[in-house]
Formats: C-alpha cells, sequence, structure tokens
C-alpha cells in the first residue's frame, strides 16, 4: 500500500498535475481517495480501467495513471459495458457527476444496476452542473438555486442511492470529501464487491453552488459535510428528531446476486457446445 507522494508517483500522471478544478473543490479529495481505494486493494494496474463522462468530475481519468477512457455525456456507463463485456478480467471503474449519471446517462445507471454488471461507479455529487456553468441539476435540493432556476429548484431532488439500489445495484454506499477514511474503505468494498456497486460521494462547489445558495466559504462548507452527516448505523439509534436536516452516510445495501458478465460467458458456452 503507498500513501503521501508514493501514491501519487505510482498512481498518478505527474506530468499532469496540478489539476485544473477550482480553489475549494472536493474533487481532489475524491480523485485521491478514488486511486487510494485502487492502491489499497492491490489491483495489477494493467487490469484497472477508469471511465468517465463529461463535467468536473470526467476530468479525473485525465490525472489518474490507469488505462483511461474520457467518453462522451452521460454515456460513461455505456462504454464502461462495453469494456466490461470485451474483458471480463477487467477491473472497470467509472467516475462521474451528479448531472452526468442521473440525468442524461439515468437510463444507463438503472440498466446497468438491473443487469448487475461487474462495474463501480464513483459519483461526485456536488449538488450543480459546475463545469458548464452552475446549472441545476437532478441532486440540487428543491428550492435552491441554479443559473438555470433563478427562483429557486421547484423539483425534488434524486436520492442516488436509493435510485440504485432499486434498480438493482448489489453494492450502495454513500460517503463525503470530509470523511476521506470512511470513503476510501467504502470505495474498497465497492471494488471488491462481484457486480454493480455504486458509491455516492458528496463533495462541495463553492464557485456554483455555494455562491449561487450563499453556503459560505469552502472552508464552510467543508464543516457542513462534518455537521449534517449522520453515518447510517448510529441513524438507527437516534429520535426522528435528531435526524431532521441530517443526511446519511455509509453503507445502505449489500447482496449477492448473479453478475451479468459470468452469466453471459455461460451463454456463449452454451452455444459453443451445442454446435
Amino acid at each position: 500500500m503507498h500513501t503521501g507522494s508514493e501514491l501519487l508517483k505510482n498512481n498518478f500522471r505527474m506530468e499532469r498535475l496540478p489539476h485544473i478544478w477550482c480553489p475549494g473543490c472536493g474533487h481532489g479529495i475524491l480523485m485521491k481517495a478514488v486511486a487510494q481505494a485502487i492502491d489499497n486493494c492491490n489491483l495489477d494496474k494493467k487490469k484497472v480501467c477508469v471511465i468517465s463522462g463529461i463535467g468536473c468530475s470526467s476530468r479525473a481519468p485525465g490525472y489518474m495513471d490507469f488505462n483511461t477512457l474520457h467518453t462522451t455525456h452521460g454515456r460513461a456507463l455505456a462504454f464502461a459495458t462495453g469494456v466490461k463485456l470485451a474483458n471480463p478480467e477487467l477491473k472497470v471503474i467509472v467516475i462521474t457527476g451528479d448531472g452526468d449519471c442521473t440525468a442524461i446517462g439515468g437510463n444507463h445507471l438503472i440498466h446497468s444496476a438491473r443487469r448487475n454488471i461487474d462495474i463501480t461507479t464513483i459519483v461526485f455529487n456536488n449538488n450543480i452542473y459546475g463545469m458548464t456553468g452552475g446549472q441545476y441539476s437532478p441532486t440540487t435540493p428543491t428550492a435552491e438555486f441554479g443559473t438555470t432556476a433563478p427562483f429557486g429548484n421547484i423539483e425534488k431532488a434524486f436520492d442516488v442511492c436509493k435510485l440504485a439500489a432499486g434498480a438493482g445495484a448489489t453494492y450502495v454506499a454513500r460517503g463525503t470529501a470530509y470523511h476521506t477514511t470512511q470513503l476510501i474503505k467504502l470505495i474498497e468494498s465497492a471494488i471488491e464487491n462481484k457486480g454493480f456497486s455504486l458509491v455516492d460521494a458528496i463533495s462541495t462547489c463553492p464557485t456554483y453552488y455555494g455562491r449561487k445558495n450563499k453556503k459560505g466559504s469552502a472552508v464552510d462548507m467543508m464543516k457542513y459535510l462534518k455537521d449534517f452527516a449522520v453515518d447510517a448505523k448510529v441513524a438507527e439509534k437516534l429520535p426522528k428528531e435528531k435526524l431532521d436536516g441530517k443526511f446519511l452516510i455509509g453503507e445502505f445495501k449489500k447482496t449477492t446476486e448473479p453478475e451479468y458478465t459470468e452469466e453471459y460467458m455461460k451463454i456463449i458456452e452454451m452455444v459453443r457446445e451445442s454446435k
């Protein structure tokens, strides 16, 4: 296991650093957490493929020293499905944003989860479209503001974890850019799960989401994650009023179901044997 500068040298394209994310953005923390989790799992780098779509989060694979694909908007999971089917031995990891994954890519998300294909999806969730100008996304809370919601968002926000769990994902968890030690462990568990895994990684966007919604400084936004996140196991023991205004982190679902590429290979073998 590598840490510190060794983690960077072994898992990042050093010539491409520093990254382009805004000061105070949580995405750099999340990217390092993904790299640390991969490193902790002792995966062969040549058998890891990191795939992204379009958005702030989707710039991450450009910095990460693995097999990487930067694909089209919302299609990361479609590309990842093709990669996994073409070479089931690869550990396929998707880094995506809340808009990329649950808006234009929402259909790919629910069907990837439904198939239970062995792909690990990390959602860098900052509640906004950051790269393209601060439009509200499917995870922007009701009544909060974006450039496309100047009078407040009237829509209900997706709970990404409930969406993935309901669609059939066999591992579902949520962490934050503040709770990094826990987040790394959640990503490790997601990688080790044989099936479709999703980790909703709550990030901070002081440039657009924070500024539009008067959330204070980047430090204030990080402090919010510290003060308002409650571990799901702890929440089970708390009265309902203690959870008002809070959000849950931790593991929400961990089950075992047949994995898609293995089932697909059984069909191929059956057809071969019948000839």
